[in-house]
């Protein structure tokens, strides 16, 4: 009998994980969807009450960057490790940033250090998406390898900024050690 190359246990622990962060977001009053009643594939206003909202926004593009960072992060961290079980750990990464993200403090912090003062989480339906992204992201960088996945991670880096006046990089810094001048940069 031959060994199956299929990796189940990976398979069920991104599975294992997906339902926990939708129980979870659903205990902490995440919506569905949006309570507009309709589901867009892609939202492109950031700073519209449909942020944030859908399955696409341009902050998917940030969650396809965690997805870069994920899977050469976790090849050094976890080199002996299948690639199916280090893309289960960043989509357990993600899920749990999409839980720790959408938690009243978190959500309260971004819209006292940002220029994000209307926002109020994410549905449920738009942190699939993000873990989506992120899954993409991870197998992108694969794909790439790192001196294309760095460069497409500067490229993104850019035109959020010039496109929505934000990015990954920007968001870590205004949550962590939010800059006024920024602030008022995103405000415009």
């Amino acid at each position: 009998m031959t060994k199956s190359k299929f990796p189940v246990l990976p398979v069920i622990t991104v599975i294992a994980c997906l339902v926990i962060t939708v129980i979870l977001m659903k205990y902490n009053g995440r919506l569905w969807m949006c309570e507009c009643g309709s589901i867009k594939l892609w939202v492109s206003d950031a700073w519209s009450s449909d942020n944030s909202q859908h399955i696409s926004d341009p902050y998917s593009f940030s969650h396809l960057q965690h997805g870069l960072i994920f899977f050469f992060l976790f090849s050094l961290l976890f080199k002996k490790l299948s690639v199916a079980w280090r893309f289960a750990i960043s989509n357990a990464v993600e899920c749990f940033w999409e839980v720790i993200e959408n938690s009243s403090i978190i959500i309260d912090r971004y819209r006292e250090g940002t220029a994000a003062l209307g926002y109020s989480g994410d549905t449920v339906v738009n942190a699939l998406g993000d873990l989506f992204w992120c899954g993409l992201g991870f197998f992108v960088a694969k794909f790439l390898g790192w001196k294309l996945t760095l460069l497409l991670f500067i490229a993104i880096e850019l035109i959020m900024i010039f496109t929505i006046k934000d990015s990954l990089l920007l968001n870590v810094i205004m949550l962590l050690y939010p800059i006024e001048g920024i602030k008022n940069w995103q405000a415009g």
